[in-house]
């Protein structure tokens, strides 16, 4: 049987404009689907309205078309997928592998990540209340492969590290979303960056339990300040200067162990990009930032 075609995506959070360490794992993610022969997608994952400003969205999608990163089918937005989130919670929760739960952050800090009310084993007895659903986890040592990192083995802890797959505001959660999403949208590959590793083993479990394949993985270092803080609105980071495509794109590339001729900085943006696909080479990205 052979394998599906290269199917990779970006999925930038709307919480404010892209910045220098989106850049790159756009870039990233980007090369390794052309490189590949495969497609590239963008998904617009706006599922928090309380925390994504009215404006970021274009200001994302204007970055990225300055930077010449265009994608190879319409740009999906999360906030217009709710029924399919809905219809996979109500999949999960008739197979056992959601549940209700009423417990909040604090109480579930008193008794060490444990539910004071039983929440798995009575699901009946939390109908009436405002609940999350979170999905059940079972105990695991799971073993995968990342594509740059090799082997992992992550440790899952069923009831402590159940993720919330619907918040009780209502608002639907990334552990869930980003499983659907990839899965309805056939991606093969995903390009990501470390700080979402922890969540894999967790993903995996998601998949399992709505019967579908996995993609692989490859999780590029995160870009840090110079506190040596991941870089992100929290952290305060600049927005792009899309004036400087030319220079951007050649740091990114930098940053990605690829040494790009300094000259680059002023070919044309396609230039740059016709250069970084006839050189690209995933196993150069920098682990010293693991």
């Amino acid at each position: 049987m052979s394998e599906p075609r290269y199917r990779g995506r970006f999925a930038p959070s709307p919480t404010g404009p892209l910045h220098f360490g989106s850049l790159v794992t756009a870039v990233a993610s980007y090369l390794e689907a052309r490189t590949r022969r495969g497609e590239w997608l963008i998904r617009i994952e706006d599922l928090d309205p309380l925390r994504e400003p009215p404006e970021a969205t274009g200001q994302i999608l204007q970055s990225l078309e300055a930077h010449g990163l265009f994608p190879d089918e319409p740009v999906r937005f999360q906030s217009r997928r709710h029924d399919a989130y809905q219809a996979a919670i109500d999949q999960l929760l008739a197979s056992g592998h959601a549940y209700r739960c009423p417990c909040s952050r604090k109480e579930l800090a008193e008794h060490e990540g444990r539910h004071p009310r039983h929440c798995r084993d009575s699901p009946a007895a939390l109908a009436d209340r405002p609940c999350a659903i979170r999905f059940r986890l079972h105990d695991e040592r799971c073993h995968w492969t990342d594509r740059l990192l090799g082997p992992q083995t992550q440790i899952v802890r069923a009831e402590i590290d159940d993720p919330v797959l619907l918040r009780k505001e209502g608002f639907y959660a990334y552990q869930l979303a980003v499983v659907v999403d990839d899965i309805d949208q056939g991606i093969t590959d995903v390009v990501r960056g470390s700080d979402l590793l922890d969540m894999t083993a967790q993903q995996l479990q998601i998949y399992e339990a709505l019967g579908e394949r996995p993609p692989t993985w490859l999780h590029i270092p995160v870009i840090l300040n110079e506190q040596g803080q991941k870089l992100s609105k929290q952290t305060h980071a600049p927005a792009l200067d899309d004036s400087r495509a030319t220079y951007n794109l050649v740091d990114a590339l930098t940053a990605l162990g690829q040494q790009p001729p300094a000259a680059l900085r002023t070919d044309s943006v396609n230039q740059i990009l016709q250069w970084a696909c006839n050189h690209w080479n995933y196993r150069a990205i920098h682990l010293t930032a693991q």
